[in-house]
């Protein structure tokens, strides 16, 4: 094991562990996949995270042999939409699925979750799709979950919870957050008995608000500013009172 990938599985266990500690997940019910070269890095099956070592993580080929796995535990159950979702989305660096409260009280109402807040637009979309159901660890779970996340970072999972994509675990954990996050706000409006949905024009204005976020740029003015000698301060004389 290189000292990449173990920092890597490293990195699965603090998210794992961080995610039950935030009540984001409960227990061992949520599990945490990380695209590492060829190979994909998933949480084992039935494992209390504090007790979980690097070693113990499963490592899947992405390519060739379907289900087959090295380590000495076995993958999480629900490595098939791990694996499928990897294999379908280049885009896709970690995965992170929770049985977070809020994302599955609306998911066992089956319902999907609208353009309710302008964070919508960092899920691809203008919605939050709920998949249909079937049984964990299924193939059947594994293609209602692609077809749910279609042009999306994220999705529900009919009586069952949530899966969230990123580029990397950082991003996938912070989209499984925002998720819950939204899935709150939405269920507390549906309590109120009201609520107003952004248009689809509002979101991909958010979206494209997204597209510079974070990238700061100088104007002229701002540069010749910061460049500018400032005048040396005149020192005040000092009297005898303290």
């Amino acid at each position: 094991m290189t000292r990449e990938e173990r920092q890597l599985r490293e990195a699965i266990i603090a998210k794992c562990r961080w995610m039950n500690s935030s009540g984001l997940n409960q227990g061992t019910s949520g599990n945490i996949s990380a695209r590492y070269g060829e190979e994909m890095l998933i949480t084992p099956s039935a494992t209390p995270y504090d007790a979980m070592k690097p070693e113990m993580i499963a490592s899947m080929p992405l390519e060739g042999d379907y289900g087959a796995w090295t380590g000495p535990l076995q993958p999480s159950t629900e490595w098939r939409f791990h694996l499928d979702i990897m294999r379908a989305r280049a885009d896709v660096g970690a995965i992170v699925h929770t049985h977070s409260t809020y994302a599955t009280v609306l998911a066992i109402a089956r319902k999907s979750i609208p353009a309710c807040h302008y964070m919508m637009a960092a899920f691809g979309g203008t919605n939050i799709r709920c998949a249909g159901y079937a049984r964990y660890g299924t193939k059947e779970l594994s293609e209602h979950a692609l077809a749910a996340l279609e042009g999306r970072n994220g999705c529900l999972l009919a009586n069952h919870g949530m899966i969230a994509l990123g580029a990397n675990l950082d991003k996938a954990m912070w989209l499984a957050v925002e998720l819950e996050t939204i899935a709150r706000q939405y269920y507390l409006s549906l309590a109120l008995g009201s609520h107003v949905i952004l248009t689809d024009e509002e979101i991909a204005e958010t979206a494209r608000g997204f597209s510079t976020y974070g990238l700061q740029t100088s104007s002229p003015s701002t540069k010749s500013a910061a460049s500018a000698k400032v005048a040396p301060r005149k020192k005040k004389k000092l009297s005898g009172k303290r």
